[in-house]
């Protein structure tokens, strides 16, 4: 997705550290209760440090609908989170993202012309009242709003398993009927995937579907017998954590604690110890007895700060050489610095705004998912 952030002048790009953390704390002074700022957990330490809260993205939509009083949501995160805080928040409330070219690349891999063809598709194949699309947070307002659309719901990392029993059932006899089926889950196929095994659903299950192929690269076959369709994306930073890194770090360390995000590839999370969200990751981390030596596979600057956290305990990056989520870290200080000012002096820039028929949408597929939860 194209989007367009202008060069901050020198004023901002040029300006020493000392001096951003002076004016950063001058403007925040200023705006006072009208201003919240959100900070993920995947942030910069030199930016998170100012965050009025930190979590994962829809913790920090939650909480930026729950901070009434505040005019400026500033959201230190990536392009959906601040659609989704836009969503979620009163029209009168403005959400800034400090760096338009904070995206999400696994976001941009499922876009709405795209999975408007896939269900056109799928249509002339199975009859799409069996199949309940369901979306991952990482989304476009625009795939929240189709979801809303067709029946489907938002999922989060930390409730995948809930959504999907809601779509398709428990699988007992006695539990709740599901709404399907077959689910449609995008964009990221690892998530679902790896919701899926834990659900007791077999590889055989599931089907890739490939947006760049005719009928997503599948046969009628495919389509009709799949319970799972998972949309060919990923996260380019957790698919890289591989089950040689795990076996490289056992080799060194065999009474180490392997912990790694659901969004990693099937093969490393059967062989990691514990599996789970950003803020599973957290509360693993904090639980992990006095001592322990724990290998991380999520973004390095979490993992840094944990470390920095922990200091009774060794946390290192499952992989060694993992660079940070260059999208996330496009926002800095200087960018949040600009913002700020811009505020103060009463222009407010980098709004995001969803318009009003996608947001309804939209929020009814995030209202499906606080009533599974």
């Amino acid at each position: 997705m194209l989007r367009l952030q202008m060069p901050l002048a020198a004023q901002y790009s040029a300006a020493p550290a000392a001096q951003l953390e002076d004016r950063i704390r001058a403007a925040k002074e200023a705006l006072g209760d009208r201003l919240f700022i959100l900070g993920h957990h995947y942030q910069r330490d030199e930016v998170i440090r100012w965050a009025d809260a930190r979590g994962d993205s829809y913790r920090l939509s939650v909480l930026a609908q729950e901070r009434t009083a505040a005019d400026y949501i500033v959201f230190c995160g990536v392009h959906f989170m601040a659609e989704s805080a836009d969503i979620l928040t009163r029209d009168d409330q403005q959400v800034i993202l400090p760096d338009l070219n904070a995206g999400c690349s696994m976001a941009d891999m499922a876009d709405i012309d795209e999975v408007e063809e896939a269900w056109e598709s799928l249509g002339q194949v199975v009859d799409t009242d069996r199949i309940v699309p369901i979306t991952y947070m990482n989304s476009a307002a625009s795939l929240k709003a189709f979801v809303g659309r067709h029946g489907g719901a938002v999922c989060t990392s930390t409730n995948a398993r809930a959504v999907l029993e809601w779509a398709l059932g428990d699988g007992t006899a006695d539990g709740p009927a599901g709404r399907g089926d077959k689910v449609l889950f995008f964009p990221d196929q690892h998530l679902g995937r790896n919701t899926g095994a834990a659900m007791g659903y077999a590889v055989e299950d599931m089907r890739v579907w490939d947006p760049r192929r005719e009928v997503g690269g599948l046969t009628d076959a495919d389509c009709k017998s799949a319970t799972f369709l998972l949309w060919k994306g990923h996260c380019s930073i957790h698919q890289r954590f591989r089950p040689e890194h795990i076996a490289a770090f056992r080799a060194e360390h065999p009474d180490g604690i392997v912990v790694v995000h659901p969004e990693c590839p099937h093969d490393t999370v059967l062989l990691a110890d514990q599996v789970g969200s950003t803020d599973y990751i957290i509360k693993a981390l904090d639980a992990a007895p006095a001592g322990s030596t724990l290998a991380v596979g999520t973004e390095v600057h979490l993992v840094h700060r944990l470390a920095h956290e922990h200091p009774d305990k060794t946390v290192v990056s499952l992989d060694p050489l993992i660079c940070p989520c260059s999208t996330m870290n496009r926002i800095d200080e200087a960018h949040l610095c600009w913002v700020l000012e811009e505020l103060v002096a009463g222009r407010v820039p980098n709004r995001i705004t969803v318009d009003a028929e996608t947001a309804g949408l939209a929020k009814i597929a995030l209202d499906r998912m606080l009533e599974i939860v």
